[in-house]
C-alpha cells in the first residue's frame, strides 16, 4: 500500500468526520487591506481590543491605523516594500501600528523587546529595517545600537498614549506592567507616537497603495529548524490563507463573530499570537483582551476578573502557572468555550487539571513560523490528549522515515507539509530555503510525528531534542509527561546528558515539596517508563529558563 496515500487518506477521512473543508474556501479577501476593509464594514462599532482598562472599536482601530499609514507614506525616504520594525509589548499601539504599516504597503518586522543588542543589530541589518516603533521604557538597548543599523527614524511611544486617563494612571501603568522607568534616550531622528497620529490626521496624502497577494507582508524571524535567526517571508496570500483555514475552529466552538472575547496573553510579535490576536481577530470580529505582562499573574487575573471571556490562547507553562493561583481558580468560567495551546507540548496533567477547573478542554495545536502559524489543531469539544489534531483545509502532510522514505500511518518520521500557507522562503537566504525543501514542493519541519489511524497528528518531539540511549531513542516529551504527573513536581524539562558511555536522560525539576529527592523521582519513573527512559540524573532548580513566550529553553539546560 502506498504510504503517502495512506497518510493522505487518514487526513481526508478525519476532515470528513468533523466537517472540516478539504479545500480552501473562496474569499474576496486576498490581502491585508482587503481584510481591514472587511473588518471595518462588518464589525464597525464592536469592540476590537481592550488593554490596561481601555477599549477601542474596529472603527477606531481603522481610523488610527489609517492615520499611521498616511504619515508613513508621506515620510521622506520610505516607500512601499520597505521594512518597519515593531519593538513593542502587547499594548493598543501594536495593532494600530501593524495596521498602519500594512495599509502603507510596507513590510512588518516583528521584534522581540527582550532582544539583546547583538540580536537587534542582526535582525535590523539582515532585514534592512528603515523605521522602528518602540516603547520608551524598553528602548535603552535599541538606543545603544541604532547607529549600527540603517534605521533612519524611530517612533517612540509611552504606555498610555492611546488612553484618555490622567497622568497618574500612566505612571502607575508603567510601574505595574512594564516595571521599567523611562530611560534617557538619544536618537538622531525620533518622533512621538502621538505626533505621528496628529500628522497623519493632517496629511494630504492621497489613496493608500493596494498590496498584491504575492507581496511580502511580514518578515517573521525564527531559528527555523536549525541555525541562527532567519526571516521568514510571509506574504499577504500565505497569511490570509492561514486565516481562512482556521475559520472552522471558531465556528465549531460557537464563537460568534462580533460577540466573542478572546484573551491573548502571549506577545503579538510571536507568530502564534500574531495569527490569533491580530489576523483571526480582524477576520472573525473578536474582542481581544491584550495582556502586556503575563508573568505578573496577579495583575493578569485582575484583568480577567474585569472582562468576561469566551476564548483563551496559551501554552503549557502559562496554563500551569495560572492554575496554581487561587484567585484564577475562583474565576467564573461559564462563558469559556475555547482554549488553545501551542508553542510547546501540552502535558496531560495540565490539560486534565484545566478541564476539571474550567469545564473547558484545551485544544492543542501545531504550527511553525514557516507555515504562517498553525497547521493543525484538536477539534473543540472532541480534543484528544497527546495529539495536535487534524490538518487544515488546503494543507497536505507527508511523513519521512529513515533515508527520506515515506512511511504510513502509526509510523514515526519527520513531518513535511505543503499548502497555500507556506512561506515564500527565508529572506536573503536561498540556500537555507532550499535545504528545507524535499520532493515536489514539500517543506521539512524538523519535528518527529505520527499520523494516527484517526487522522490526527501526534508530535513525538523535535528531532534535535531526541536522546539516544544505548541505541534506543528517547523523546523528552514522553518523560516530561510522566514527571508532570508527580504531585510534588510543578515544572520539568528533560535533555540529553553526555557521559563516557554516550547520551543519557537528564531531568531538571522544580519541586512543590522541598523534601522531594532525586531517588524518589527516579523510583516514580521506574514504575511508568522502560529502564533506558528513566532519568539517570535529576537536578532541582528554583525555576527553569524560558523564552519570551514562556517556552522552556532546553538548549540552555543542555549547555548548563
Amino acid at each position: 500500500m502506498d504510504a503517502h496515500r495512506t497518510v493522505a487518506e487518514a487526513l481526508r477521512l478525519a476532515r470528513e468526520r468533523y466537517q472540516i473543508p478539504q479545500e480552501l474556501p473562496d474569499s474576496p479577501i486576498r490581502t491585508f487591506p482587503d481584510l481591514f476593509r472587511y473588518a471595518l464594514k462588518t464589525y464597525g462599532s464592536a469592540p476590537a481590543y481592550t488593554c490596561l482598562g481601555h477599549q477601542i472599536s474596529f472603527q477606531e482601530l481603522d481610523r488610527l491605523g489609517d492615520q499611521f499609514a498616511r504619515w508613513l507614506i508621506a515620510l521622506d525616504g520610505l516607500q512601499p516594500g520597505d521594512r518597519v520594525a515593531l519593538h513593542l509589548p502587547n499594548l493598543l499601539q501594536y495593532p494600530v501600528a501593524a495596521m498602519g504599516v500594512l495599509k502603507a504597503g510596507m513590510v512588518l518586522v516583528n521584534t522581540n523587546p527582550l532582544y539583546t543588542a547583538p540580536e537587534l543589530v542582526h535582525q535590523f541589518s539582515d532585514a534592512g529595517v528603515k523605521l522602528v516603533v518602540t516603547l520608551k521604557n524598553i528602548a535603552a538597548e535599541l538606543a545603544s545600537i541604532i547607529d549600527q543599523t540603517d534605521v533612519c527614524m524611530v517612533v517612540t511611544t509611552e504606555v498610555g498614549d492611546l488612553h484618555p486617563q490622567p497622568k497618574r494612571f500612566l505612571i502607575n501603568a508603567v510601574v505595574r506592567y512594564i516595571r521599567r522607568e523611562v530611560p534617557r534616550l538619544q536618537f538622531a531622528r525620533a518622533i512621538s507616537f502621538r505626533e505621528v497620529l496628529k500628522r497623519g490626521r493632517q496629511s494630504s496624502a492621497g489613496k493608500l497603495p493596494q498590496a498584491q497577494p504575492e507581496d511580502i507582508a511580514l518578515l517573521q524571524y525564527t531559528g527555523g529548524t536549525t541555525g541562527g535567526a532567519k526571516g521568514c517571508m510571509l506574504t499577504h496570500a500565505s497569511l490570509v490563507n492561514s486565516m481562512l483555514q482556521c475559520g472552522w475552529i471558531y465556528q465549531r466552538a460557537d464563537c460568534q463573530p462580533g460577540y466573542t472575547t478572546l484573551v491573548v496573553p502571549l506577545p503579538l510579535y510571536h507568530i502564534y499570537a500574531f495569527d490569533v490576536g491580530f489576523c483571526h481577530g480582524l477576520l472573525n470580529g473578536h474582542h481581544t483582551l491584550l495582556i502586556p505582562n503575563p508573568r505578573d499573574i496577579r495583575a493578569f487575573v485582575r484583568a480577567l476578573r474585569k472582562t468576561p471571556f469566551d476564548g483563551f490562547i496559551g501554552l503549557n507553562t502559562l496554563f500551569n502557572a495560572l492554575m496554581n493561583n487561587a484567585d484564577f481558580a475562583a474565576l467564573d468560567f461559564d462563558r469559556l468555550r475555547l482554549a488553545v495551546s501551542g508553542g510547546m507540548a501540552l502535558s496531560r496533567s495540565v490539560a486534565e487539571r484545566w478541564e476539571a477547573m474550567t469545564g473547558s478542554q484545551i485544544c492543542e495545536g501545531y504550527g511553525l513560523t514557516e507555515s504562517s502559524g498553525i497547521l493543525s489543531v484538536n477539534v473543540p469539544g472532541d480534543a484528544k490528549l497527546g495529539t495536535v489534531g487534524v490538518g487544515f483545509a488546503g494543507c497536505e502532510f507527508m511523513i519521512l522515515g529513515e533515508h527520506d522514505r515515506e512511511v504510513g500511518i502509526e509510523q514515526p518520521g519527520e513531518i513535511c507539509f505543503k499548502g497555500a500557507q507556506m512561506m515564500k522562503g527565508y529572506w536573503n537566504n536561498a540556500e537555507e530555503t532550499q535545504r528545507l525543501m524535499v520532493g515536489d514542493g514539500w517543506m521539512r519541519t524538523g519535528d518527529i510525528a505520527v499520523m494516527g489511524e484517526d487522522g490526527r497528528l501526534r508530535i513525538v518531539d523535535r528531532a534535535k531534542d531526541m536522546i539516544v540511549v544505548s541505541g534506543f531513542k528517547v523523546f523528552p516529551n514522553e518523560v516530561e509527561d510522566v514527571l508532570m504527573h508527580h504531585p510534588d513536581i510543578s515544572e520539568c524539562a528533560v535533555v540529553a546528558g553526555q557521559g563516557e558511555a554516550g547520551e543519557y536522560v537528564r531531568a531538571f525539576v522544580v519541586r512543590r515539596r522541598a523534601g522531594l529527592t532525586e531517588e524518589e523521582v527516579r523510583e516514580y519513573c521506574r514504575h511508568q517508563l522502560t529502564a533506558y527512559k528513566v532519568p539517570k540524573t535529576v537536578e532541582f532548580r528554583d525555576s527553569l529558563p524560558k523564552s519570551n513566550v514562556g517556552k522552556i529553553l532546553r538548549k540552555e539546560l543542555r549547555d548548563s
